[in-house]
Protein backbone atom coordinates (compact mmCIF):
# COMPACT_ATOMS: atom_id res chain seq x y z
CA UNK A 1 0.00 0.00 0.00
CA UNK A 2 2.48 2.59 1.02
CA UNK A 3 4.73 1.51 -2.21
CA UNK A 4 1.31 2.37 -4.30
CA UNK A 5 0.84 6.01 -2.46
CA UNK A 6 4.41 6.66 -3.19
CA UNK A 7 4.14 5.80 -6.55
CA UNK A 8 0.68 7.67 -7.45
CA UNK A 9 2.40 10.70 -5.85
CA UNK A 10 5.45 10.33 -7.58
CA UNK A 11 3.12 10.63 -10.49
CA UNK A 12 1.06 13.35 -9.22
CA UNK A 13 4.79 15.44 -9.38
CA UNK A 14 6.17 14.58 -12.71
CA UNK A 15 2.63 15.69 -14.19
CA UNK A 16 2.76 18.93 -12.34
CA UNK A 17 6.73 19.95 -13.34
CA UNK A 18 6.91 22.77 -15.81
CA UNK A 19 8.85 22.91 -18.42
CA UNK A 20 11.57 25.19 -16.90
CA UNK A 21 11.21 22.60 -13.87
CA UNK A 22 12.46 20.01 -16.07
CA UNK A 23 15.30 22.51 -17.24
CA UNK A 24 16.53 23.15 -13.58
CA UNK A 25 16.69 19.31 -12.59
CA UNK A 26 18.23 18.14 -15.66
CA UNK A 27 20.67 20.74 -15.28
CA UNK A 28 21.41 20.24 -11.88
CA UNK A 29 21.54 16.47 -12.00
CA UNK A 30 24.00 16.70 -14.57
CA UNK A 31 25.67 19.49 -12.86
CA UNK A 32 25.94 17.74 -9.50
CA UNK A 33 27.23 14.06 -11.86
CA UNK A 34 30.00 16.10 -14.14
CA UNK A 35 31.29 18.53 -11.23
CA UNK A 36 32.19 14.52 -9.05
CA UNK A 37 33.47 13.14 -12.40
CA UNK A 38 35.93 16.52 -12.78
CA UNK A 39 36.59 16.89 -9.38
CA UNK A 40 35.28 20.37 -9.56
CA UNK A 41 33.29 21.12 -6.36
CA UNK A 42 31.43 24.49 -7.37
CA UNK A 43 29.99 22.39 -10.45
CA UNK A 44 29.02 20.22 -7.06
CA UNK A 45 27.47 22.61 -4.92
CA UNK A 46 25.41 24.51 -7.77
CA UNK A 47 24.39 21.22 -8.85
CA UNK A 48 23.79 20.03 -5.37
CA UNK A 49 21.56 23.26 -4.40
CA UNK A 50 19.39 22.96 -7.55
CA UNK A 51 18.07 19.68 -6.68
CA UNK A 52 17.62 20.55 -3.28
CA UNK A 53 15.63 23.32 -4.70
CA UNK A 54 13.48 21.38 -6.41
CA UNK A 55 13.05 18.69 -3.96
CA UNK A 56 11.63 22.11 -1.47
CA UNK A 57 9.44 22.57 -4.35
CA UNK A 58 8.30 19.78 -4.73
CA UNK A 59 6.79 19.24 -1.13
CA UNK A 60 5.33 22.47 -1.79
CA UNK A 61 2.83 21.07 -3.86
CA UNK A 62 2.08 17.50 -2.41
CA UNK A 63 -1.12 17.51 -0.54
CA UNK A 64 -4.78 17.71 -2.16
CA UNK A 65 -6.88 20.72 -1.11
CA UNK A 66 -10.62 19.58 0.21
CA UNK A 67 -12.59 21.76 -0.98
CA UNK A 68 -15.59 23.04 -2.53
CA UNK A 69 -16.20 25.53 -5.13
CA UNK A 70 -19.52 26.63 -6.59
CA UNK A 71 -19.15 29.04 -9.80
CA UNK A 72 -22.86 31.29 -10.35
CA UNK A 73 -24.41 33.69 -12.89
CA UNK A 74 -26.66 35.92 -11.92
CA UNK A 75 -28.02 35.59 -15.48
CA UNK A 76 -27.21 32.80 -18.11
CA UNK A 77 -28.47 35.10 -21.05
CA UNK A 78 -27.93 38.68 -21.85
CA UNK A 79 -28.49 40.76 -24.86
CA UNK A 80 -25.08 41.87 -26.36
CA UNK A 81 -23.65 45.34 -24.47
CA UNK A 82 -25.40 43.75 -21.15
CA UNK A 83 -23.60 42.36 -18.21
CA UNK A 84 -23.58 39.31 -16.46
CA UNK A 85 -22.61 38.97 -12.46
CA UNK A 86 -20.75 35.87 -11.60
CA UNK A 87 -19.88 34.65 -8.36
CA UNK A 88 -17.45 32.16 -6.71
CA UNK A 89 -17.36 30.49 -3.58
CA UNK A 90 -14.67 28.20 -2.20
CA UNK A 91 -15.03 26.91 1.24
CA UNK A 92 -13.23 24.28 3.00
CA UNK A 93 -14.59 20.89 3.41
CA UNK A 94 -12.48 19.36 6.09
CA UNK A 95 -10.59 20.12 9.30
CA UNK A 96 -7.38 21.91 9.80
CA UNK A 97 -6.67 25.08 7.82
CA UNK A 98 -5.78 24.58 4.30
CA UNK A 99 -2.61 26.22 2.51
CA UNK A 100 -3.08 29.37 0.51
CA UNK A 101 -3.21 28.60 -3.42
CA UNK A 102 -3.97 30.54 -6.50
CA UNK A 103 -7.78 30.01 -8.10
CA UNK A 104 -8.17 30.26 -11.70
CA UNK A 105 -11.59 30.93 -13.47
CA UNK A 106 -11.38 31.02 -17.67
CA UNK A 107 -13.99 33.43 -19.14
CA UNK A 108 -13.97 32.89 -22.70
CA UNK A 109 -10.62 34.01 -23.94
CA UNK A 110 -9.41 35.58 -20.40
CA UNK A 111 -8.24 34.24 -16.96
CA UNK A 112 -10.02 35.54 -14.24
CA UNK A 113 -7.62 34.61 -11.00
CA UNK A 114 -7.98 34.72 -7.53
CA UNK A 115 -5.85 34.11 -3.97
CA UNK A 116 -7.64 31.79 -1.61
CA UNK A 117 -6.25 32.42 1.84
CA UNK A 118 -5.45 29.75 4.16
CA UNK A 119 -7.13 28.52 6.85
CA UNK A 120 -10.82 26.99 7.35
CA UNK A 121 -13.02 29.97 5.94
CA UNK A 122 -15.16 29.97 3.26
CA UNK A 123 -14.08 32.86 0.69
CA UNK A 124 -16.23 34.87 -2.20
CA UNK A 125 -15.45 36.79 -5.24
CA UNK A 126 -17.11 38.55 -7.13
CA UNK A 127 -16.73 39.99 -10.77
CA UNK A 128 -18.81 41.12 -13.89
CA UNK A 129 -18.72 39.43 -17.21
CA UNK A 130 -19.37 42.17 -19.79
CA UNK A 131 -20.51 41.29 -22.96
CA UNK A 132 -19.12 43.27 -25.91
CA UNK A 133 -20.03 40.42 -29.02
CA UNK A 134 -22.70 37.98 -29.66
CA UNK A 135 -21.84 34.65 -28.55
CA UNK A 136 -21.63 31.86 -25.96
CA UNK A 137 -19.14 32.51 -23.24
CA UNK A 138 -17.83 30.01 -21.89
CA UNK A 139 -16.74 29.98 -17.65
CA UNK A 140 -14.95 27.95 -15.89
CA UNK A 141 -13.59 25.03 -14.99
CA UNK A 142 -12.63 26.74 -11.44
CA UNK A 143 -9.08 25.23 -10.86
CA UNK A 144 -7.26 25.65 -7.88
CA UNK A 145 -3.21 26.14 -8.40
CA UNK A 146 -0.72 25.23 -6.27
CA UNK A 147 3.46 25.44 -7.14
CA UNK A 148 6.44 26.72 -5.95
CA UNK A 149 7.47 30.78 -6.14
CA UNK A 150 10.51 30.29 -8.84
CA UNK A 151 7.62 28.06 -11.28
CA UNK A 152 9.44 24.75 -11.14
CA UNK A 153 5.80 22.87 -10.32
CA UNK A 154 2.43 23.69 -10.78
CA UNK A 155 -0.58 21.57 -9.79
CA UNK A 156 -3.72 22.30 -10.93
CA UNK A 157 -7.43 20.70 -9.66
CA UNK A 158 -10.24 20.97 -11.61
CA UNK A 159 -13.62 21.52 -9.54
CA UNK A 160 -16.40 22.93 -11.44
CA UNK A 161 -17.68 22.10 -14.63
CA UNK A 162 -18.39 24.71 -17.65
CA UNK A 163 -21.23 27.14 -17.43
CA UNK A 164 -22.34 28.18 -20.54
CA UNK A 165 -23.59 32.32 -20.64
CA UNK A 166 -25.52 33.59 -23.85
CA UNK A 167 -25.12 36.81 -24.98
CA UNK A 168 -27.84 37.16 -27.52
CA UNK A 169 -28.13 39.29 -30.92
CA UNK A 170 -29.52 42.61 -31.00
CA UNK A 171 -33.39 42.57 -31.99
CA UNK A 172 -35.77 45.29 -32.96
CA UNK A 173 -39.81 45.02 -32.05
CA UNK A 174 -41.53 44.72 -34.86
CA UNK A 175 -45.58 45.14 -35.46
CA UNK A 176 -47.32 41.91 -35.66
CA UNK A 177 -46.41 39.80 -38.05
CA UNK A 178 -49.80 36.75 -38.12
CA UNK A 179 -51.61 38.65 -40.40
CA UNK A 180 -49.04 38.56 -43.11
CA UNK A 181 -47.59 34.96 -42.49
CA UNK A 182 -51.56 33.32 -41.82
CA UNK A 183 -52.91 35.54 -45.47
CA UNK A 184 -51.82 32.90 -48.00
CA UNK A 185 -52.91 30.37 -45.60
CA UNK A 186 -56.06 30.68 -44.44
CA UNK A 187 -58.44 28.89 -46.54
CA UNK A 188 -56.68 27.18 -48.45
CA UNK A 189 -56.24 23.29 -48.86
CA UNK A 190 -54.03 20.84 -50.19
CA UNK A 191 -54.30 18.04 -52.58
CA UNK A 192 -53.50 15.48 -49.53
CA UNK A 193 -56.81 13.50 -48.56
CA UNK A 194 -57.16 13.03 -44.45
CA UNK A 195 -60.00 11.55 -42.28
CA UNK A 196 -60.03 14.16 -39.85
CA UNK A 197 -60.51 18.05 -41.40
CA UNK A 198 -62.27 20.60 -41.90
CA UNK A 199 -62.33 20.94 -45.39
CA UNK A 200 -64.89 18.26 -46.80
CA UNK A 201 -63.75 16.78 -49.81
CA UNK A 202 -66.04 13.73 -50.73
CA UNK A 203 -67.96 10.66 -49.21
CA UNK A 204 -66.24 6.93 -49.83
CA UNK A 205 -67.13 3.54 -48.88
CA UNK A 206 -66.00 2.32 -45.22
CA UNK A 207 -63.17 -0.14 -45.00
CA UNK A 208 -61.75 -1.79 -41.61
CA UNK A 209 -60.00 0.76 -39.53
CA UNK A 210 -61.68 3.99 -40.66
CA UNK A 211 -63.13 5.99 -37.37
CA UNK A 212 -66.69 5.36 -37.17
CA UNK A 213 -67.14 8.80 -35.91
CA UNK A 214 -66.87 9.78 -39.98
CA UNK A 215 -69.50 7.41 -41.14
CA UNK A 216 -72.38 9.52 -43.00
CA UNK A 217 -75.46 8.06 -41.57
CA UNK A 218 -77.97 9.80 -44.11
CA UNK A 219 -76.33 8.83 -47.18
CA UNK A 220 -75.58 5.18 -46.00
CA UNK A 221 -79.01 4.90 -45.41
CA UNK A 222 -79.40 5.71 -48.59
CA UNK A 223 -77.87 2.97 -50.50
CA UNK A 224 -79.27 -0.29 -52.37
CA UNK A 225 -76.94 -2.89 -50.60
CA UNK A 226 -77.63 -2.94 -46.60
CA UNK A 227 -74.14 -2.97 -44.67
CA UNK A 228 -72.93 -0.76 -47.03
CA UNK A 229 -71.14 2.48 -44.87
CA UNK A 230 -70.49 5.88 -46.51
CA UNK A 231 -67.44 7.85 -44.51
CA UNK A 232 -66.63 11.49 -44.94
CA UNK A 233 -63.26 12.18 -46.70
CA UNK A 234 -61.68 15.40 -45.75
CA UNK A 235 -58.18 17.84 -47.48
CA UNK A 236 -55.85 18.32 -45.95
CA UNK A 237 -55.94 22.32 -44.34
CA UNK A 238 -52.75 23.74 -43.63
CA UNK A 239 -51.15 26.10 -40.36
CA UNK A 240 -48.74 28.38 -40.65
CA UNK A 241 -44.95 27.64 -40.21
CA UNK A 242 -42.20 30.10 -40.60
CA UNK A 243 -39.15 29.06 -41.49
CA UNK A 244 -36.28 31.57 -40.69
CA UNK A 245 -32.92 30.98 -42.46
CA UNK A 246 -29.63 32.70 -42.27
CA UNK A 247 -26.86 32.13 -44.44
CA UNK A 248 -23.98 31.20 -42.91
CA UNK A 249 -21.61 31.64 -45.87
CA UNK A 250 -18.52 33.65 -44.73
CA UNK A 251 -18.60 34.43 -48.78
CA UNK A 252 -21.70 36.05 -48.51
CA UNK A 253 -20.80 39.03 -46.55
CA UNK A 254 -18.37 41.74 -47.22
CA UNK A 255 -17.56 42.11 -43.28
CA UNK A 256 -18.43 40.66 -39.72
CA UNK A 257 -20.72 43.76 -39.18
CA UNK A 258 -23.09 42.77 -42.25
CA UNK A 259 -23.45 39.27 -40.96
CA UNK A 260 -24.51 40.25 -37.32
CA UNK A 261 -27.03 42.38 -38.88
CA UNK A 262 -28.37 39.21 -40.84
CA UNK A 263 -28.38 36.94 -37.34
CA UNK A 264 -30.42 40.52 -35.89
CA UNK A 265 -32.55 40.45 -38.41
CA UNK A 266 -33.41 36.95 -38.71
CA UNK A 267 -33.65 36.99 -34.87
CA UNK A 268 -36.00 40.04 -34.97
CA UNK A 269 -38.18 38.13 -36.69
CA UNK A 270 -38.22 34.65 -35.40
CA UNK A 271 -39.10 36.58 -31.45
CA UNK A 272 -41.79 38.23 -33.17
CA UNK A 273 -43.15 35.34 -34.95
CA UNK A 274 -42.91 32.98 -32.27
CA UNK A 275 -44.75 35.83 -29.72
CA UNK A 276 -47.59 36.04 -32.43
CA UNK A 277 -47.93 31.89 -31.99
CA UNK A 278 -46.82 31.10 -35.56
CA UNK A 279 -44.69 27.67 -35.86
CA UNK A 280 -41.11 28.63 -36.24
CA UNK A 281 -38.27 27.04 -37.19
CA UNK A 282 -34.69 28.78 -37.40
CA UNK A 283 -31.48 27.52 -39.45
CA UNK A 284 -29.24 30.21 -38.65
CA UNK A 285 -25.48 29.37 -40.24
CA UNK A 286 -26.03 25.56 -39.62
CA UNK A 287 -27.47 26.03 -36.37
CA UNK A 288 -30.92 24.31 -35.92
CA UNK A 289 -33.77 25.05 -33.80
CA UNK A 290 -37.01 23.08 -34.87
CA UNK A 291 -40.60 24.55 -33.96
CA UNK A 292 -38.89 26.52 -30.91
CA UNK A 293 -39.61 28.85 -27.81
CA UNK A 294 -38.10 31.85 -27.76
CA UNK A 295 -35.44 31.20 -25.75
CA UNK A 296 -33.70 27.97 -27.61
CA UNK A 297 -34.45 30.23 -31.04
CA UNK A 298 -32.44 33.20 -29.61
CA UNK A 299 -29.92 30.29 -28.18
CA UNK A 300 -29.44 28.94 -31.99
CA UNK A 301 -28.63 32.54 -32.97
CA UNK A 302 -26.56 32.93 -30.74
CA UNK A 303 -24.18 29.77 -31.51
CA UNK A 304 -24.39 31.24 -35.46
CA UNK A 305 -20.94 31.48 -36.81
CA UNK A 306 -19.55 31.83 -40.58
CA UNK A 307 -18.68 28.95 -42.42
CA UNK A 308 -17.98 27.68 -46.17
CA UNK A 309 -21.55 26.51 -46.46
CA UNK A 310 -23.28 27.97 -49.79
CA UNK A 311 -26.79 29.39 -49.11
CA UNK A 312 -28.18 26.48 -51.31
CA UNK A 313 -27.16 24.20 -49.00
CA UNK A 314 -28.87 25.38 -46.26
CA UNK A 315 -31.73 26.17 -47.80
CA UNK A 316 -32.22 22.15 -48.85
CA UNK A 317 -31.10 21.49 -45.12
CA UNK A 318 -34.47 23.47 -43.98
CA UNK A 319 -36.30 21.68 -46.81
CA UNK A 320 -35.46 18.68 -45.62
CA UNK A 321 -35.95 19.64 -41.77
CA UNK A 322 -39.11 21.79 -42.15
CA UNK A 323 -41.33 19.82 -44.97
CA UNK A 324 -44.78 21.66 -43.76
CA UNK A 325 -43.31 25.01 -43.89
CA UNK A 326 -45.69 27.91 -45.49
CA UNK A 327 -43.35 30.70 -45.49
CA UNK A 328 -39.34 31.22 -45.99
CA UNK A 329 -37.62 34.15 -44.87
CA UNK A 330 -33.94 34.07 -45.76
CA UNK A 331 -31.18 36.10 -44.60
CA UNK A 332 -28.09 36.64 -46.90
CA UNK A 333 -25.76 39.46 -47.57
CA UNK A 334 -24.75 40.63 -50.87
CA UNK A 335 -22.40 37.39 -52.03
CA UNK A 336 -25.43 36.60 -54.90
CA UNK A 337 -27.27 38.61 -57.17
CA UNK A 338 -30.63 38.72 -57.59
CA UNK A 339 -30.68 36.23 -60.12
CA UNK A 340 -29.33 34.17 -58.17
CA UNK A 341 -30.74 34.67 -55.17
CA UNK A 342 -34.24 33.34 -56.94
CA UNK A 343 -32.76 30.22 -58.69
CA UNK A 344 -31.76 29.26 -54.56
CA UNK A 345 -35.41 30.05 -53.72
CA UNK A 346 -36.55 27.81 -56.16
CA UNK A 347 -35.34 25.13 -54.07
CA UNK A 348 -38.59 25.93 -51.66
CA UNK A 349 -41.76 24.12 -53.01
CA UNK A 350 -43.84 25.94 -54.88
CA UNK A 351 -46.62 26.48 -52.94
CA UNK A 352 -44.08 28.32 -49.78
CA UNK A 353 -44.23 31.96 -49.58
CA UNK A 354 -40.67 33.13 -50.19
CA UNK A 355 -38.94 36.26 -49.34
CA UNK A 356 -35.16 37.22 -49.24
CA UNK A 357 -34.18 39.88 -46.91
CA UNK A 358 -30.51 40.87 -48.67
CA UNK A 359 -28.63 42.79 -46.00
CA UNK A 360 -26.26 45.68 -48.00
CA UNK A 361 -25.01 48.39 -45.54
CA UNK A 362 -23.93 50.47 -48.55
CA UNK A 363 -27.41 50.23 -50.32
CA UNK A 364 -30.74 51.87 -49.08
CA UNK A 365 -33.43 49.86 -48.07
CA UNK A 366 -35.75 48.97 -51.09
CA UNK A 367 -38.15 46.40 -52.44
CA UNK A 368 -37.49 44.13 -55.71
CA UNK A 369 -40.18 42.05 -55.49
CA UNK A 370 -39.52 39.13 -53.33
CA UNK A 371 -35.95 40.03 -52.40
CA UNK A 372 -35.90 43.12 -49.78
CA UNK A 373 -32.68 44.92 -49.58
CA UNK A 374 -31.56 46.13 -45.84
CA UNK A 375 -29.22 49.09 -45.61
CA UNK A 376 -29.71 49.34 -41.73
CA UNK A 377 -31.23 47.04 -39.22
CA UNK A 378 -33.52 50.63 -37.55
CA UNK A 379 -35.39 50.15 -40.95
CA UNK A 380 -36.59 46.01 -40.78
CA UNK A 381 -40.14 47.16 -39.38
CA UNK A 382 -40.75 49.26 -42.29
CA UNK A 383 -39.49 47.01 -44.96
CA UNK A 384 -41.24 43.69 -43.82
CA UNK A 385 -44.35 45.95 -43.67
CA UNK A 386 -43.62 47.14 -47.29
CA UNK A 387 -42.77 43.54 -48.21
CA UNK A 388 -46.53 42.09 -46.89
CA UNK A 389 -45.16 40.64 -43.96
CA UNK A 390 -46.68 43.63 -41.30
Amino acid sequence: MRLREATAAVGRVSRAVTPFGRLVLVTSVAGWWLGGELGWSELVLVGATGVVVFALACLLTLGRATLRVRVGLDRRRVVVGGVARCRVDVEPTAAGRVLPSALELPVGDRVESFDVPGGNREHTEHFDIPTDRRGVVVVGPATTVRGDPLGLLRRTVTWTDPVELFAHPVTVPLESMASGLLRDVEGRTTADLSMSDLAFHALREYVPGDDQRHIHWRSSAKLATPGTFLVRQYLDTRRAHLAVVVDGDAAAYPDAEHFETAVSVGASIAVRAIADEVETSVLAAGQVAHRAAARPALDAFTRAVTGPTPLIASVTRVVQVVPDMTTAIVVTGTGLSFAELRATTAAFAPEVRKVVVRVDHSARTALSGDVLTLGRLADLPALLVGGGLG
